[in-house]
């Protein structure tokens, strides 16, 4: 038998809470991974955030030994625990390309979910075995013929037979490792070929530079090869190989079929790409790994260091996290209110809040994050395309021809009872209905095209307290439509701060306006003199709020005397207040940059 036939490549894909870590965690107690003492809960969530929110954010591998005691043979597994909410959802597609096989988890209370249909869509779309798997099966609750059912309108008839398991008790799961052994097919590789590995993950190194985490299809790769980067070109010497055991492993050799990692004194982080494959520096003919591809940020957000003498510590942490995430983006920005910072792109709003707090947690650079928004398309007199990142590069009125907004297609699974309501709240949010399926008695997939922008409100929890917390939603892009959009700008005290300006449609800027200054009147601080907010599309003034100036008692020391005293310190007092209109600068709290964001609920 060849070293391939006992190799199997798999990973676990579910919707956000279905049981997937938990699975792992039996998994790698059944294989005798991990000693007994240093076991803990969802091992492979290794991350405080992941912890602390439950929720997978990196995709994690390990290489476990499994003894079938059915085939009475010893196999290595290689495991990719992936994340399951839509934000990191090019995790899931790079480790989907990493392997034969995929389990695919789902709550025998819940039943199919939204992500469970998007996910297993990837899957299927790379031709994976998918081993459909149906968890919780302990929970008084739980209903495998109905999950049965959902998961055959998504694989259809052909599959492998059903697996009941509960990760939580373990009942089960040693059937499923079986049937990994049995279902998934061994890695089709050549050893004799020039090297092609899939970069499925990275890491920074202090010592070591950047760390590849790698799934290899062709070839071998040791210490001392020469590599290279196909979309890059570059070449690098390869310093170290190992496997993760679950921690990192010096190996003598990484062999065509298994995943691994390689050091390769590669310093600059923009030379390894999540999905880029490598080659060896000998082949005269490289032919890369089908599937990369560029991801697009839906989401942009500007980050500014609290002190401006942390850029330089915001701008490591920022290339650091974009080493193992390829979703994330940046750019240099500068805000007359908040300084120098950076454009930073993500797939999603959890996205964008996962990285601000690693980078708050695990570089210590405290920043101020303005409201989140989407890359709009202006058509300019000119004749130009442009692309708006930040409102602050959306041209005035006069230069404008047409305006474009980005459009994603919703997929909403929910119970009959709530069809409704849901579909109210998307028409109300500017939403295209496209199709409505019933999956079974008890669950519905709706799909609605709608304006990303809309999404980024409030749209998530107000599914959820329509559905009771039944529905589920994921979405993808869907191309960019017409709109009327303008730019709206937030003046205080004259000076227009563009953490604060926002774009949205035309019909809808009366009514958000309003709303951010009487936020902004609450948040911003009183000041010893009069602060004017207002908002403005081009030159126009279209809602104001006054703050009245903080007064200080100048007359608290005077307990007699001449009234002409009394005036001669109210006169000094309103000419001091005077002179500071002029020239004062008002402090913007964080909280003035979300209420644009909360302005849309």
């Amino acid at each position: 038998m060849s070293k391939l036939e006992v190799i199997r490549n798999f990973c676990i894909i579910a919707h956000i809470d279905h049981g997937k870590s938990t699975l792992a965690d039996r998994i790698l107690e059944i294989c005798e991974a991990v000693p007994k003492q240093k076991m803990r809960e969802q091992f492979m969530d290794q991350m405080d955030l992941e912890r602390e929110k439950g929720i997978t954010i990196k995709a994690k591998a390990i290489r476990l030994r499994y003894f079938s005691k059915r085939f009475q043979k010893e196999f290595i597994f290689n495991l990719i625990d992936t994340p399951g909410h839509v934000d990191f959802s090019y995790e899931v597609s790079r480790s989907l390309a990493a392997c034969e096989g995929a389990l695919l988890v789902v709550d025998a209370t819940q039943g199919v979910e939204a992500q469970t249909y998007a996910h297993a869509s990837l899957a299927i779309a790379q031709k994976l075995t998918i081993i459909p798997v149906i968890n919780k099966i302990d929970l008084p609750a739980s209903a495998p013929e109905r999950a049965k059912e959902e998961i055959e309108h998504i694989l259809g008839k052909e599959h492998p037979p059903f697996f009941l398991v509960s990760a939580k008790t373990g009942a089960g799961v040693e059937e499923l490792l079986d049937a990994i052994v049995q279902y998934i097919p061994p890695p089709q590789a050549k050893s004799d070929a020039h090297l092609r590995a899939l970069i499925f993950d990275s890491s920074y190194d202090s010592y070591r530079g950047v760390l590849l985490f790698v799934r290899i299809f062709d070839g071998s790769v040791k210490r001392g090869d020469r590599i290279r980067v196909f979309s890059t070109g570059a070449e690098f010497e390869v310093t170290e190989v190992g496997i993760f055991n679950p921690k990192m492993q010096p190996t003598e050799l990484l062999e065509a079929g298994s995943v691994g990692y390689l050091a390769c004194n590669m310093k600059n982080i923009r030379d390894a790409r999540v999905g880029d494959t490598l080659v060896s520096a000998s082949d005269p003919q490289p032919q890369p790994i089908p599937g990369y591809k560029k991801v697009k940020p839906m989401v942009f957000c500007n980050f500014y260091p609290v002190q401006s003498e942390d850029y330089q510590r915001l701008k490591d942490a920022l290339e650091k996290l974009q080493l193992n995430d390829a979703a994330l983006s940046f750019e240099p920005d500068f805000s007359e209110a908040l300084g120098f910072g950076f454009s930073c792109g993500f797939l999603g709003l959890l996205h964008m809040e996962i990285t601000q707090e690693r980078i708050e947690r695990e570089f210590g650079v405290e920043v101020v994050a303005t409201a989140p928004h989407v890359v709009y398309h202006v058509l300019t007199t000119r004749g130009d395309v442009v692309e708006v990142k930040s409102p602050k590069d959306f041209p005035s009125p006069t230069e404008i021809e047409e305006t474009e907004e980005p459009y994603v297609l919703i997929q909403i699974i929910t119970p009959p009872e709530y069809i409704g309501g849901i579909m109210e709240l998307c028409q109300a949010r500017r939403g295209i209905f496209k199709d409505m399926v019933y999956l079974d008695a008890e669950r519905v997939l709706i799909k609605y095209e709608m304006p990303l922008a809309e999404i980024l409100l409030d749209f998530y929890s107000r599914l959820k307290a329509l559905s009771r917390g039944f529905a589920s939603m994921d979405y993808e892009f869907a191309g960019y439509r017409p709109a009327n959009l303008v730019r709206v700008d937030i003046l205080v005290n004259r000076d227009r701060v563009d953490g604060l300006s926002f774009i949205c449609c035309k019909e809808q800027a009366y009514h958000r306006a309003r709303q951010v200054v009487s936020q902004l009147k609450e948040i911003i601080p009183r000041q010893l003199f009069a602060v004017a907010i207002q908002a403005s599309i081009g030159g126009k003034v279209i809602a104001r709020e006054d703050i009245p100036a903080l007064r200080k008692d100048v007359l608290q020391k005077c307990y007699g005397g001449d009234v002409t005293r009394k005036r001669k310190l109210l006169e000094k007092q309103k000419e001091g207040k005077k002179r500071m209109k002029a020239i004062g600068k008002v402090r913007i709290p964080q909280e003035a940059f979300l209420a644009v964001l909360k302005s849309g609920q």
